[in-house]
């Protein structure tokens, strides 16, 4: 434990010095992957999909916001929907225009959430993100975590039907429209998927605020247990087939996440929590102080000796 919260100290200390460098540096290296995905996943116009465009758009996100880097994906998805048909670019367009408008009035302050969504979904751990927002973030995380969640089985189903989208005959596009909203906005894998994540985001947010020992600690455990009685249940209800396997094995590589994250932003010792009570004209106050675990890191210099510096003054 002490060899991780010196890496812990060592980590926050470069950060501290070098966080004007590491942000624009994070932000391009996340923009890039995300661009990346997008182009491996739907990049059905090959000039966009060009590694060099990525690069470029990257580079540009890493001087702006991160909202920016959520439209520079939004349009990139519609670019490669429009290759790949008409219809297709009309509702993801429409689509993706009715979910941003959304995601800019009620939680503007949370690109970050929209844009990783979908790469863990991509990396096959979705199941962390509800843990890891309830523990930092709040319930209005449960809007970029719903919207980044349809932006993923967006690319899934438009990448799964290509031949049937690309389609061109006369009786497929009067229907086209109808089928493709039907079955985007009406897929209920993914709206069991936002339902189960926003309820599980929601109780770890409420039981890491309450009062008591190990609260976070609690609250990873109860949202992944959440998380699985909900897919089961939610399964069931609304008939969908649902890997229980694939949900177990996900909730316990999103528990360890949360658990890196715990670690690195609150870690504290509960075993010297400390009461006290003072009081003013008015009031009576009761603290409860939790201290949190730190260990100080030795600043090491070496100095270097020259031997012949040493030689030449015994020499006089």
């Amino acid at each position: 434990m002490t060899t991780l919260l010196e890496m812990k100290q060592h980590l926050k200390i470069f950060y501290s010095r070098y966080d004007i460098y590491l942000i624009p540096a994070i932000k391009f290296l996340l923009a890039f992957f995300v661009f990346l995905m997008i182009n491996g996943q739907i990049g059905f116009m090959e000039r966009v999909s060009s590694p060099a465009i990525s690069l470029l758009l990257a580079l540009l996100c890493s001087l702006l916001p991160a909202n920016l880097m959520a439209v520079f994906g939004a349009i990139l998805v519609c670019i490669h929907a429009y290759a790949l048909s008409l219809e297709t670019f009309a509702v993801t367009a429409g689509i993706l225009f009715i979910m941003y408008a959304i995601y800019f009035r009620v939680a503007p302050k949370h690109g970050y959430v929209l844009v990783l969504t979908p790469v863990a979904f991509l990396l096959k751990v979705p199941y962390a993100m509800p843990l890891v927002l309830g523990l930092i973030g709040g319930p209005v995380c449960a809007v970029p975590l719903a919207c980044g969640t349809l932006c993923y089985y967006l690319m899934y189903y438009i990448k799964n039907n290509e031949k049937m989208l690309a389609s061109s005959e006369a009786e497929q596009i009067s229907v086209k429209l109808m089928y493709l909203v039907e079955n985007v906005l009406n897929n209920k894998n993914m709206l069991l998927t936002i339902l189960v994540f926003a309820v599980t985001l929601v109780v770890v947010y409420m039981i890491r605020r309450m009062r008591i020992d190990y609260s976070w600690y609690i609250a990873i455990c109860a949202g992944a247990v959440m998380n699985v009685v909900l897919y089961l249940i939610g399964g069931l209800v609304m008939g969908v087939s649902v890997s229980i396997g694939s949900v177990v094995l996900g909730t316990v590589g999103g528990v360890l996440i949360a658990l890196a994250v715990e670690f690195f932003v609150l870690s504290v010792d509960y075993s010297r929590t400390e009461y006290t009570q003072f009081e003013d004209d008015e009031y009576y106050y009761y603290v409860k102080a939790v201290p949190k675990m730190s260990v100080a890191v030795a600043d090491k210099k070496v100095k270097k000796i020259n031997s012949r510096s040493r030689a030449g003054r015994k020499r006089h």
